[in-house]
């Protein structure tokens, strides 16, 4: 499958790729390993989702800042790899959910970023291992943290 192509067919468009808020690199390639930095919920605009799962924010509002974590990601991979063809699978996700302490919905939020990536990879290649955690904070206060591994073609 054309990843690029599945895009356009998809009607997603891919947000600018943000700079790091610190000091690293979006991603680094070790053999055929891409190892992915954490991603935020960052809007178009600048902007970012924040808040707590469980007191600012409910599941539905959780699943939208994962899937906007996703569009991030995807962004950021292309930049790092030049094109998102070169992605053979998902290895693994870490799934970070700004919760509060009651909060025990962390894997449906993070369902909005793996959901995502099996739209857009489809099911073999776009859904690996992966673990979904609540955080008593996160970066500026953002609902949702990701980072990932993938596997690519030569």
């Amino acid at each position: 499958m054309n990843v690029e192509a599945r895009l356009k067919e998809l009607a997603i468009e891919l947000p600018p790729v943000p700079a790091p808020i610190g000091n690293y690199v979006a991603g680094v390639r070790a053999g055929k390993l891409l190892f992915m930095s954490g991603c935020g919920p960052r809007r178009p605009d600048g902007s970012s989702m924040t808040g707590k799962l469980g007191a600012d924010l409910g599941v539905d509002q959780g699943y939208a800042a994962a899937r906007l974590v996703g569009l991030n990601m995807l962004a950021n991979i292309r930049s790092v790899i030049g094109s998102l063809d070169r992605v053979e699978q998902v290895v693994k996700v870490l799934g970070m959910v700004n919760a509060a302490p009651h909060f025990d919905q962390m894997p449906k939020v993070i369902n909005g970023f793996s959901d995502l990536f099996v739209e857009v990879f489809g099911e073999e290649r776009g859904r690996g291992a992966r673990s979904a955690v609540g955080m008593a904070a996160l970066p500026n206060q953002i609902a949702v943290e990701v980072e990932m591994v993938l596997e690519l073609s030569d």
